[in-house]
């Protein structure tokens, strides 16, 4: 009663405080809200502060979750487009079973069976070890295992201490995941069960030190080793030798017909089905429009049909040899650079405006800036006046093959890291859209998309020898993906492929029934990126959630062309990797099985001029990957070096490797160096 009473005095007294409960501390704003609050004036009132700070933060904080949630769904799509990768890889190069919709579970699980581990449907996974083997098949083990590799650093006693250990009658040791642990740790924690009678021997038993392994597993290995190389009875695939450059001089002569003949004999010996021959435009139609010398190509083709061996031509609308490491020089025709004078929008252009003579732009495919014709015009009348020409050849089927060149070094792409403008490995390269022809094209995309504004080249894509992240457009996150980088990349491949389109309805024509080849380029470095900026500014659209190779493959499709890729045959250094982000094998998977899923020919060529024995053999497994159970395969494969072959003597045991192996009759006799 007391207590109630002073408590109600408390109330009626204002003069005595009232003992309030402890109020929890107001949490301080972060992030979007505390810099609202900072911002806000200080005459204004507590309560139209905080007011102003919320509803700034409110919506500052909108827009930040709307970013996070683009962010997340273009996360979600790399991680995805990974995944489809490897599941596509392991069905068709490992023949794992996996359902439709497999899940990393699945992966791990045909993984798992496949190293030889039982996975039971509710996951438990364990291994058994092999079966004791007998006194009989010990020393039959043995005797093959000296017999195969003569000295060895083990003793013959330390394999019999081995063998005799093997014998022990024990359980099969089991790893067990315990059920008792949470989802949290099954990720990180193995128990793993032995029986008490294996562990006694642990310490004792050389069998569990480094010194000493099984008969059986080092046989096994012995045996992997020596057939790994082995390609018999493997597919056939025609190798063809590309002629030296400098064969048919600057004047259509040719130049050395004795030191030619000692080069195909040599090339008769190694078996090598064909060669390769680059028919130059600068050459061929020098000094004026539409005059067509090939004099010295018709003596070059009667010495090879006396070998008879086969011929695949090249139709080379590039120049060649503007590099420190070139011996001789062909330049475009001279009317075509006399024409470049007066307007130098028909050859690309990049951003500060330099122009380079590789080759004409696309831009002018339609436009009649050459004499009154196109620039597909004239490569029309070219190839028409090569048909013509030999026609004789054609009706003896002597030609196989014939290459349209599409771009510099006669590859589909962009003149985008050209030397000649100080570009060096591994720079990205820059855009090749600023002459005045594809302006105009990229002004009339622009407005068909109702972007006038759009009609310009991006300008924070950095210098040649840039890297992605010190740019703005090719960086993590960076404009590439933005609504008008999308636009713009789009644009810049799809020019690529109408030029390719518009060359190969005219070859389709000119040379009719005649196999017609393409090459695509390898641009390899920055591949590891999200942008793949090196083969942005190619003309390649293939950021990580893109296929920058389908709409060219299918423009080849269309044409019942065969595409040829440029193998590295390198393998790429871990240094070289982590600093230019390379990824060879990746970029030749991606374009040959996309070139395969459509149906194409596919055929490949190297790039150096002369390989050792490990490069050869990774080319080889490009060429006829032996797990693929489609049995897919190369074409033919064309091995090309600058220099005669009789000048390259000590690459010939290699090359004679190579060939037969890509032959599939390689025998014993060949020992892998």
């Amino acid at each position: 009663m007391q207590n109630a009473q002073s408590s109600t005095n408390a109330n009626q007294d204002p003069t005595i405080e009232p003992q309030h409960q402890p109020q929890p501390q107001p949490r301080r704003p972060r992030g979007f809200a505390a810099t609202a609050a900072a911002s806000v004036s200080p005459t204004v009132s507590p309560s139209g502060a905080a007011a102003a700070s919320s509803a700034s933060s409110s919506g500052k904080g909108k827009r930040e979750r709307e970013k996070e949630k683009e962010r997340t769904k273009l996360r979600e799509r790399h991680r995805r487009a990974i995944t489809s990768r490897m599941l596509a890889g392991l069905r068709q190069y490992g023949n794992f079973p996996l359902p439709a919709r497999a899940d990393m579970n699945d992966v791990l699980a045909a993984l798992a069976r496949e190293a030889g581990w039982t996975v039971e449907p509710n996951g438990t996974t364990y291994r058994h070890s092999p079966p004791p083997l007998s006194q009989h098949q010990q020393r039959q083990h043995l005797g093959a295992f000296s017999a195969r590799l003569g000295e060895s650093p083990l003793s013959s006693s330390s394999l019999k201490n081995c063998s005799v250990k093997t014998t022990l009658d024990c359980q099969p040791p089991v790893v067990r995941i315990d059920e008792s642990l949470s989802p949290a740790s099954l990720d990180s924690v193995v128990i793993a069960e032995r029986d008490t009678r294996s562990d006694k021997y642990t310490s004792a038993s050389p069998i569990n030190s480094v010194e000493c392994l099984e008969a059986d597993q080092l046989i096994q290995d012995v045996h992997s080793t020596g057939h790994q190389n082995d390609f018999t009875g493997t597919q056939y695939v025609p190798v063809y030798i590309k002629l030296a450059t400098g064969v048919i001089n600057n004047f259509c002569q040719l130049t050395d017909p004795e030191g030619l003949r000692q080069e195909l004999s040599r090339m008769n010996s190694l078996k090598v089905d064909g060669v390769i021959v680059d028919c130059w435009w600068g050459i061929v139609e020098s000094w004026n429009p539409q005059k067509y010398v090939w004099s010295g190509y018709r003596e070059l083709f009667n010495i090879i049909r006396e070998f008879k061996m086969k011929i695949q031509v090249v139709m080379a609308f590039h120049e060649y040899g503007r590099t420190d490491t070139a011996d001789s020089v062909i330049s475009l025709p001279h009317w075509i650079l006399e024409i470049g004078k007066e307007n130098q929008d028909i050859f690309f252009t990049d951003r500060e405006g330099r122009r380079t003579t590789e080759c004409l732009s696309w831009g002018i495919d339609k436009e009649r800036v050459l004499n009154g014709r196109t620039g597909i015009e004239v490569y029309f009348d070219f190839m028409r006046s090569f048909r013509t020409e030999f026609d004789d050849l054609f009706a003896e089927c002597l030609f196989s093959a014939v290459e349209i060149g599409l771009g510099p070094s006669g590859e589909l792409r962009y003149p985008s890291f050209s030397e000649r403008m100080g570009w060096r490995y591994p720079g990205i390269g820059e855009f090749q859209c600023y002459d005045k022809y594809l302006q105009k094209n990229l002004r009339k995309a622009a407005k068909n998309r109702g972007h006038s504004f759009w009609a310009r080249g991006p300008d924070n894509t950095g210098q040649y020898n840039s890297q992605p992240h010190e740019t703005g457009f090719f960086c993590e996150r960076g404009d590439y993906d933005s609504y008008y980088g999308r636009f713009f990349l789009h644009w810049y491949a799809q020019s690529l492929t109408e030029h390719a389109d518009n060359v190969l309805s005219l070859a389709s024509l000119a040379f009719d029934e005649t196999k017609i080849v393409v090459k695509v380029p390898t641009v390899y470095w920055w591949y590891k990126t999200s942008s793949h900026a090196a083969e942005l500014t190619a003309g390649y659209y293939n950021p990580t959630n893109q296929d920058g190779y389908s709409p060219v493959f299918d423009v080849l499709k269309k044409h019942s062309v065969t595409m040829k890729f440029v193998c590295s045959g390198l393998q790429v250094c871990s240094y070289e990797s982590d600093e230019a982000f390379a990824d060879p094998e990746g970029l030749s998977w991606q374009v040959l099985n996309s070139a395969w899923d459509r149906g194409l020919s596919v055929a490949g060529e190297n790039t150096l001029s002369c390989y050792d024995r490990e490069g050869c053999l990774r080319i080889i497994e490009t060429a006829k990957p032996r797990n693929d159970p489609d049995h897919r395969h190369f074409s033919f494969f064309v091995y090309q070096q600058p220099s005669p072959l009789v000048q390259e003597i000590i690459c010939f045991p290699d090359l004679d490797y190579f060939i037969r192996c890509m032959h599939g009759d390689i025998t014993g006799d060949i020992v892998p160096s």
